[in-house]
């Protein structure tokens, strides 16, 4: 099912009575005129953003149409009664991106309601399905927001809302791998986050293959990285294995230089830092083979110390190892006593 088929689904399902008043005509967004088409991030694959870009053009209008078709009213809502959905799927908008859309909804208006369902556990309240962007607008303009509620299920929220994203604002790599990791950390199953971010089966793997690789801490240190890929994004969660995640981020964190750039650039610093061999010392030895292979490194510490054999370079070595503990602590017992 396409998007436009997917969204003219959920807003024709059995009508629900809507709150009265305020209901108005929809008004097409046009693309020419400074309204809420948001400006579009730049991102690796040329065809792919070609693709993405082209479909960015019509997706304001394709929504527009789409509500007019399922003949749903547009209300205005008091924007303090609207959360935000259960699920989160950005890392941070680009403050200049957040100004232009306050200015367009200042001097233009909303030109495209949002979508909301009535609050699953708080009665008078509502809960966004997408148009996020526009709430957090118009939540700093004072203005209510036009919106259509619709009674959604979970998943059919989960779906709008990853739809809408992919549309309007797409999601960077990393982005579009957390939310995936999320949605599945919630319990749903993954043809729904499939259809919520477009992906067949081998590209959700993926996704969630590298969200699950990279700790969360790092992802919100660098941040969206739009212009940044799979295959770097792949590279990074390779490497990370083999080095102290908490001490890096600590250390970038508190770098001005470092948080002071852009997101793909504290990512290209991220991913050089993560080339630099740490200098040698006594709390940390590397042990290798005859052929020059990193084999297992000792890390003391002051109450406990680790022993991580690579299981890449060595399969079934650190199995070995545990094997042959009891003669090693034997043989460790009967030198001490003998010394």
């Amino acid at each position: 099912m396409s998007r436009k088929d997917t969204l003219r689904a959920l807003l024709t399902a059995k009508d629900r009575p809507l709150p009265d008043g305020n209901s108005a005509d929809i008004a097409l967004p046009d693309a020419t005129n400074g309204g809420e088409t948001p400006k579009q991030l730049v991102r690796s694959g040329a065809v792919g953003a070609m693709g993405r870009s082209l479909g960015k053009l019509a997706h304001a209008a394709e929504e527009a149409r789409a509500l007019i078709a399922a003949g749903d009213a547009i209300v205005e809502i008091e924007s303090t009664l609207i959360e935000s959905s259960f699920i989160s799927d950005r890392l941070g908008e680009p403050s200049e991106e957040h100004a232009a859309l306050v200015a367009s909804i200042r001097e233009h208006g909303q030109q495209v309601p949002i979508l909301v369902r009535p609050h699953p556990e708080k009665l008078g309240r509502y809960q966004v399905a997408y148009g996020h962007r526009r709430l957090r607008a118009a939540l700093e303009l004072g203005k209510p927001v036009r919106a259509v509620v619709r009674e959604l299920s979970d998943s059919e929220l989960v779906v709008a809302q990853g739809q809408e994203n992919s549309a309007r604002l797409e999601l960077s790599y990393i982005e579009r791998a957390m939310f995936a990791v999320t949605i599945e950390d919630r319990g749903f199953d993954r043809d729904v986050i499939m259809a919520a971010l477009s992906v067949e089966k081998t590209q959700l793997s993926r996704l969630i293959s590298i969200g699950r690789a990279i700790p969360l801490k790092v992802v919100q240190l660098i941040g969206p990285a739009p212009k940044t890929g799979r295959p770097r994004w792949s590279a990074l969660a390779e490497k990370l294995a083999s080095h102290d995640v908490d001490s890096m981020v600590h250390k970038l964190a508190n770098e001005q230089a470092f948080m002071a750039a852009d997101s793909d650039t504290r990512f290209v610093s991220f991913l050089a830092a993560l080339d630099v061999k740490p200098q040698a010392n006594k709390e940390e030895e590397v042990w290798s083979d005859d052929e020059g292979r990193r084999i297992a490194t000792f890390r003391r510490r002051a109450s406990r110390s680790t022993f991580v054999v690579d299981e890449k370079a060595a399969p079934d070595f650190g199995d070995f190892l545990l094997r042959e503990l009891p003669n090693l602590y034997r043989d460790y017992r009967e030198r001490r006593g003998s010394g």
